[in-house]
């Protein structure tokens, strides 16, 4: 979802090489996201895997290194805080290969979450600093990083959401039909280890959604890593919720569009229900993503069942206009393009 702009903007301007570390759960489901993007399939496939963070890192770091002492590329461009992000980073400028990172300047203040980690040592390495809003240039200000090296350039998930939005919505039809869905229903997320590690953590969370779940149905993508966690530790999913298999990029936007609200431990998916007037509960102590909370679309309850509970009542009984987000605009892409070609080609 945040390097198919880019892919797409560098079209015929530049030589382009795609790289996937196969860093994802389920092979299948990640190359899925590919033909739903309309994306070409990498040139080169890493097939990394699942693993520790260490692991991971490491897998990642000696693969991406063949490929640059092979392929010698002037400059390697990396997207989010996922572990492959870190580790292609570090790997291409260690051989003095300049980087180029895409959703640069997001903070949490969290050190507890491995993005955290990865967004700021990567934004340390970087050459071009690209990001989505004035306060992701405000906190590497803050952190010393010189302002030549920082464009703000807008979101490139919103790029792909307004570029894929008509089709989206086009599969909700079918897919709320197939999930016997009514006008009005939620929609859940969660993955993070902080939410789903622990039993007492995940099984408090899951009442507060049974709750919910007895005023408007919650449709519920079990992440493979939830799913895993679950069985692991028995606990068990309320009735109210729709427990479905991890859905692709269409559907899942589609059902986003269409809902009363969505509760959710993920960032892209706060900026996503911002840009498409839904309200956004976030199941976390803190968010990368503050824009969306100064907006009013989205608001940070942490992980107390009462809170969370009431917090949907209310978001259930009010309307919500999309937010009008400087630059999140569809053209993110486009500019980071302009800057790229500009500094490489002259």
């Amino acid at each position: 979802m945040k390097v198919g702009p880019v892919l797409r903007a560098l079209d015929g301007r530049a030589d382009v090489a795609l790289v996937h570390t196969g860093q994802h759960y389920d092979r299948q489901m990640s190359l899925q996201f590919f033909d739903e993007l309309r994306l070409p399939h990498p040139d080169v496939d890493l097939g990394v895997g699942s693993g520790t963070h260490a692991r991971q890192t490491a897998g990642v770091m000696v693969a991406f290194e063949k490929y640059i002492l092979a392929d010698l590329p002037e400059a390697v461009v990396v997207v989010g805080d996922v572990n492959s992000t870190l580790a292609c980073a570090l790997t291409a400028v260690k051989l003095n290969v300049p980087v180029a990172h895409v959703e640069a300047g997001l903070r949490s203040g969290d050190w507890t979450m491995p993005e955290e980690i990865n967004r700021v040592l990567t934004d340390r390495i970087s050459r071009w600093l690209f990001t989505p809003s004035e306060d992701a240039d405000d906190n590497l200000l803050a952190e010393g990083i010189p302002a030549d090296q920082i464009h703000c350039v807008g979101n490139v998930m919103i790029d792909t959401l307004l570029v894929n939005l008509p089709r989206a919505r086009e599969r909700a039809v079918s897919a709320r039909k197939r999930l016997g869905l009514s006008d009005r229903f939620g929609l859940v997320t969660l993955h993070r280890p902080s939410n789903v590690d622990e039993a007492r953590q995940l099984t408090a969370l899951m009442g507060a959604l049974g709750e919910i779940s007895r005023d408007v149905p919650l449709v519920f993508p079990v992440h493979p890593r939830t799913e895993q966690q679950l069985q692991d530790l028995g606990v068990p999913i309320p009735n109210g919720l729709k427990r479905v298999e991890p859905l692709g990029y269409l559907d899942f936007i589609g059902l986003l569009d269409a809902a009363a609200l969505v509760l959710t431990d993920s960032g892209g998916v706060q900026e996503e229900a911002s840009v498409l007037g839904v309200p956004c509960l976030t199941l976390r102590q803190n968010t990368e993503r503050p824009i969306t909370c100064k907006l009013g679309t989205n608001r940070i309850l942490g992980t107390d069942s009462a809170a969370i509970a009431t917090a949907a009542a209310e978001a259930l009984e009010r309307h919500q206009e999309p937010a009008a987000i400087p630059l999140w605009d569809g053209k993110a892409g486009m500019r980071i393009a302009d800057v790229l070609v500009r500094d490489l080609l002259g």
